[in-house]
This record gives C-alpha cells, structure tokens and sequence, in this order.
C-alpha cells in the first residue's frame, strides 16, 4: 500500500527571512541603476519593483542562494530570477574601468607602483573538449584565471577578462598587453614570482614588473635574494586582501553557470566590492 501523507511544511513550503550582509547604500545603487535601466529602455513593468528586485539579486551574489529558493518565496518563477540577476550584473559591469584609465588615474594622483596577481575561480567540471581547457594543473581543479590590479592599499583598480583554467598567468597579461599599458602610463607593477619573465624589455631599462626570484635546484638563493623576496612579500601582502574581498561574494566559490557569463561577474562584483569596502 502506497502512503500518500502530505509534506510537513505544507504544498506551498515555508518562508523564512535572512539577513544580508551588505550595506543600504550598495542596495540603493544597485536599485538607482535598475530604475535608470529600467526607463532607459522604456519598460514600466516589472513582477516585483526595483527596489525589491536589487535585494534579491545581491542575495544570489553574496550568499549564493538559488533562484529557485528565492523565486518560491516571492512568488516568481525561477527563470525570472535568473533573467534578473543575468541584467541586474550587466549593469555595473558596464561600470568596470579600462586598463589604461585605471592606471592612468593612479598615476595621476601621484601613484608609483600597482600590485599585480592573479587568481582561478572554480567552476563546475564540464564534458568534452570544455572540460580540458578549464582544468589547472598548478591548483588541480576546474576553473577560470583572473588577472587584477590594486593599489599600495589594497584597493581593487582593474579585472581582466576571465580566460581558461589552464592559461599561464604570464600569457594572460600579454594578451591584454599590460606592460606597454604600465610604461605608457609610468608606472611599474611589483608581482610575485610566478611572474618572472613577463617583462621582456631591456636589460639596462627600469623594468615595468618587478618580481622576487626565483631558485633552481642547482642555484639556491642567496642570502640577499632571500632578504629581496621578504621584502617584495611584505609590500604584496595587501594585494592578497583586496582579492580576499571579492571572495566574501560566495557565488565565486564555485561558479555553476555558463563561464562566458563570469567576465561580467567579476566585473560587477568588482564595482560592489569597492563600493563596500570605501563606505
């Protein structure tokens, strides 16, 4: 005999409340920027209003709820969610500054040197020939590489286009051409030694990377290649925070979605990341 005994909770589910760990102020943007967007493209419907839909979205960034979760408690369907956070992400993305305007900005304000790094964000393993290209092997897992900038202070300047787990750092930063950018604004970038040999110029120029170095199993470091590094580590020690913040965004622990999408994420979480870090 099958038993058919209802569930617990009811055929609609329960609804509960959170809370988000984000500020008013980046809840106001984000809703300021879907208004605009809003009469820009002269739409005057929306299932839920601007306001409503700019806390909803951030939870998806920020706690990595599901759609289909939220979308039950506020009475939408799940790929009206999706489409939401899909133009709710577009918007600020669009706001993400250019190479050469960041680090001329930088240097226009007196600024000397940048922090260069780099970081994979994971992905979910794919089939075929998809699951080959995103595969790193110097962290043994599926993912998308980032290059990014911040300043002396930690602060994020500028994020790369997101590129296949398995390209090199280096080759990530010559596809967007960064030294020639670095030399034309007059400034130099201090980077880890996972970069050695990006800066190919002259050997008698002031190199526009400058990075620790490096030891080979038959050259150890020396004693003063040794201070060198500390200190170069020591000056590096905020870029590592400012790529710490971006991370407090848990839909970046394990991106789900189509990866040609994350470029614009990172972007986005980029702007929002500031924005919550200055306030």
């Amino acid at each position: 005999m099958k038993k058919n005994n209802p569930l617990a909770e009811g055929p609609d589910g329960l609804v509960c409340t959170a809370r988000l760990p984000l500020s008013s102020a980046t809840l106001n943007y984000l809703a300021g920027l879907m208004r605009g967007h809003l009469k820009k493209i002269g739409s005057r419907w929306r299932a839920l209003p601007a306001g409503k839909i700019a806390g909803i979205v951030p939870a998806v960034l920020r706690c990595d709820q599901r759609p289909g979760d939220l979308a039950g408690g506020n009475r939408v369907h799940r790929t009206t969610v999706t489409r939401w956070v899909r133009e709710v992400v577009g918007l600020p993305a669009a706001r993400a500054p250019r190479l050469d305007r960041a680090l001329k900005k930088i240097a226009r304000k007196g600024g000397g040197v940048v922090l260069l790094d780099g970081s994979l964000i994971r992905t979910r393993r794919r089939t075929g020939a998809e699951n080959r290209k995103n595969y790193s092997g110097k962290t043994t897992c599926h993912g998308l590489l980032v290059i990014a900038l911040t300043d002396d202070q930690g602060r994020l300047l500028w994020g790369s286009a997101v590129r296949p787990g398995r390209t090199s750092e280096i080759t990530a930063c010559r596809h967007d051409q960064l030294t020639q950018k670095l030399r034309a604004a007059g400034l130099g970038a201090i980077a880890d030694p996972g970069f050695v040999g990006l800066d190919a110029s002259d050997p008698d120029a002031d190199p526009a990377v400058s990075t620790g170095y490096k030891a080979a199993r038959n050259r150890p470091l020396t004693r003063g290649q040794k201070l060198s590094n500390k200190a170069l580590a020591a000056v590096r020690a905020t870029v590592e925070h400012g790529f710490a913040h971006p991370k407090n965004w848990r839909v970046l622990g394990k991106v789900r979605t189509d990866p040609t999408w994350a470029t614009a994420l990172v972007r986005a979480l980029l702007i929002l990341t500031n924005r919550e870090a200055s306030r």
